[in-house]
């Protein structure tokens, strides 16, 4: 299978919002994803496999800081490093723009995005209690400075 990361474009939206339906109890929209397009400080990524959107990967930079606001993979293609890749160029591409540190937000039960992002070096700083709705759960903060 050939995995390609690159930037998200209007022509992926489609295929992601199906995406985030299947995965997310509370996913995004596809206006949400459009709306991405138009900020210049929103920095997304998909991974494309054998011509298919596999995933995508997203920050909004604020002050040289990344808040890391969505990382999502297909139910098919978990498993697979495809996350791995998609954060990986996310954080090359963050660190072009110049962002200094990484933050984001996880569910505590979330044990392989939070097994995942410890391996890129991001820290458990706190918790946000219950900061997830559909079901109530508490938010691991995790930051990469």
């Amino acid at each position: 299978m050939k995995i390609e990361v690159r930037k998200l474009q209007n022509t992926d939206i489609e295929e992601l919002s199906r995406i985030e339906a299947a995965s997310f109890s509370m996913p995004w929209l596809a206006e949400d994803f459009r709306g991405l397009l138009t900020r210049d400080y929103c920095l997304y990524v998909v991974a494309e496999a054998d011509g298919h959107i596999a995933g995508c990967a997203g920050l909004t930079d604020s002050f040289h800081e990344g808040n890391i606001d969505n990382v999502v993979t297909a139910p098919e293609y978990r498993n697979l490093g495809i996350g791995g890749k998609m954060l990986e160029e996310l954080l090359r591409l963050g660190n072009e723009r110049g962002i200094t540190a990484y933050t984001l937000e996880v569910r505590v039960s979330n044990a392989p995005a939070i097994h995942l992002y410890e391996k890129f070096g991001f820290v458990s700083e706190g918790i946000r209690p219950k900061f997830y709705e559909k079901p109530t759960e508490d938010a691991m903060i995790m930051w990469r400075r």
